[in-house]
């Protein structure tokens, strides 16, 4: 067995592929009309409680869990399989490889808009109507509409049949599309019946479950242009992120170091008897510039006045006055 073709399936193709997308043709305008009238039928068949509800009534209490339980371990399990939480988070896990493989959003994107519409049908038409369950039955043979129920159609069914039958919506080869529609019509039909089954479901909820999740997947294609658009304004809006954070990284400043510049010390008025404060040296000059200092205050010598010596104190010999010699007259005078 040869696993390099396993695993470089299992790699990011280096470029987007080219994938054609479903239009709408006529055989499936031709589907969505016959889909849709049933649909109305099934509708109109509840509300004047024809022959429709009398075979919910009698499924209901034939009590299939009843008739087989060695069926109902498996069955509560199976039953998973048609719930919204479970199937969109392994659907999702699917598409969401399959978006990053193929350099695309429109599986992720066909997904949400799948969804968005079977919520916006279904539960309008759950609420609108409003029937209650088998098990919350109040009379026999009434339709039980109206009642504050949100049973009708089920949601399980369409569930299934919405979210495992977009993936044979997005296959891209024809083998893969058939195959892919075999196992997600037995898997929508196992949910419906499983309902049916548990007693959850009346067997009209099951058959409106049905068309509705039929009538989600053969509308796609007309909301496909607007897929198209939100891929693109998604894409464009992640370009200009990448844009934005190139160019600021681009034009980031540099730090640059400062010098450093030695401390000013600011100049204070002195006092005559303190000493001036010399400027410091500057910074960008060649040379330093200080202010004079002051000449130091008088003195007088100590030979201008004699020390002073107490009256009965003799000198001492080198401190005796030489006597003054009276400055000479010039002669003739």
């Amino acid at each position: 067995m040869r696993t390099d073709r396993i695993f470089a399936r299992l790699d990011r193709e280096p470029e987007p592929p080219k994938i054609e997308i479903p239009r709408m043709s006529r055989h499936r305008v031709v589907l969505f009309g016959a889909t849709m009238a049933f649909y109305l039928a099934i509708i109109v068949a509840v509300l004047t409680s024809s022959w429709l509800v009398e075979l919910d009534w009698k499924v209901m209490l034939f009590r299939p869990y009843e008739q087989w339980p060695q069926l109902h371990a498996f069955l509560d399990y199976f039953v998973v399989l048609g719930q919204r939480g479970p199937t969109a988070v392994m659907v999702m896990a699917w598409l969401g490889w399959r978006s990053w493989r193929q350099h695309t959003l429109r599986p992720l994107l066909t997904l949400g808009a799948a969804l968005l519409l079977l919520n916006m049908t279904v539960g309008s038409v759950k609420l609108g109507l409003g029937r209650l369950g088998p098990h919350y039955a109040t009379q026999i043979g009434s339709a039980e509409l109206f009642a504050g129920g949100d049973i009708f159609p089920s949601g399980h069914t369409a569930n299934a049949v919405v979210t495992w039958g977009i993936l044979a919506y997005l296959a891209t080869t024809p083998r893969a599309r058939r195959w892919l529609s075999v196992g997600s019509a037995m898997v929508a039909l196992g949910v419906g019946a499983t309902t049916v089954y548990l007693g959850t479901h009346w067997v009209s909820d099951v058959l409106l479950g049905w068309a509705a999740g039929l009538l989600i997947l053969l509308a796609l294609p007309w909301v496909e242009p607007l897929i198209a658009r939100a891929e693109a304004f998604v894409f464009l809006v992640r370009e200009k992120v990448r844009e934005r954070r190139r160019t600021s990284g681009a034009t980031a400043p540099v730090p640059v170091p400062t010098p450093s510049v030695p401390a000013m010390v600011p100049q204070r008025g002195h006092d005559e008897g303190e000493a001036p404060v010399r400027e410091p040296v500057g910074a960008g000059s060649g040379r330093a510039t200080t202010r004079p200092l002051p000449a130091r205050p008088y003195q007088p010598a100590r030979s201008e006045r004699p020390p002073v010596v107490p009256a009965g104190t003799r000198r001492p010999p080198h401190t005796e006055r030489t006597p003054r010699t009276a400055p000479a007259r010039p002669l003739g005078g």
